[in-house]
């Protein structure tokens, strides 16, 4: 598998981020971490070897300078969007702040680093499998599915979807791909949170998510991880404006 030399992921500093990152390094990748935590983007990324850039997508201007700090040495070969946030709130309890916020991050954050990438992209010499760049978003199974008890999360992964989906489209024939993972229930940091904003257990949450996925388990974010990697390759070289669900069977059901 012809993997990216250099790597953009936002929410790298945990998670499934962290996961794609550590990947990604591992196979001698320069990893570039952008999160908005500086303690924590710092420790991934002196633990993985990456580099931390740290600052908030939902920051068109950061997003161009984080594409352009990764860009540096002359091509960047994929982005993996994976920051996200998710508050577990019905409709009518979501307040303009959690709304606007969700949207920022998730929606906002992820055109902006789209845009930023492909416009370095464009610029980009075709590689041996004719390719300028990958980009791969993290959009989710609440995307496609009722989000019952956290609209505005499901609202912005659909959002995530259709960006996916229209960039992929556009520029299919620049030979900049764009794809979507789009897990389910994942042993993770953020699933954790939300969960004790119910409020749930660790334990109860963790119940909660084997019940209703026909595999019986939460993923763990290297499983999720592995998908990013292959999207990003030269193996998916005809793979674009597409959604991946790595979900244990979960929307299926």
């Amino acid at each position: 598998m012809t993997s990216p030399t250099t790597v953009l992921i936002t929410g790298g500093a945990s998670g499934m981020g962290a996961a794609t990152a550590q990947l990604f390094t591992q196979e001698g990748a320069r990893v570039f971490i952008v999160d908005r935590n500086a303690t924590l983007a710092a420790e991934t990324a002196a633990r993985l070897g990456a580099t931390a850039v740290v600052g908030d997508v939902g920051d068109s201007t950061f997003c161009e300078h984080a594409v352009r700090t990764a860009a540096a040495a002359g091509r960047l070969d994929a982005v993996v969007n994976a920051a996200g946030i998710i508050l577990r709130k019905g409709g009518i309890d979501t307040s303009d702040e959690d709304w606007q916020r969700t949207l920022s991050v998730n929606v906002s954050g992820v055109f902006y680093m789209c845009r930023a990438a492909i416009r370095q992209m464009l610029t980009q010499t075709p590689n041996a499998a004719q390719q300028r760049g990958a980009i791969v978003n993290f959009g989710s199974i609440w995307g496609e599915l009722s989000g019952k008890g956290a609209l505005a999360y499901a609202m912005s992964k659909g959002a995530v979807h259709q960006i996916t989906r229209t960039f992929g489209i556009e520029h299919a024939r620049d030979g900049i791909r764009v794809n979507a993972v789009c897990p389910g229930e994942v042993d993770t940091p953020m699933l954790r949170a939300a969960g004790r904003a119910v409020p749930l257990s660790d334990e109860q949450a963790r119940e909660m998510g084997e019940r209703v996925v026909p595999l019986g388990r939460l993923a763990q974010p290297v499983e999720i991880a592995r998908m990013v990697r292959f999207l990003c390759s030269d193996q998916a070289s005809y793979i674009t404006a597409a959604m991946h669900y790595v979900d244990g069977g979960y929307s299926a059901v």
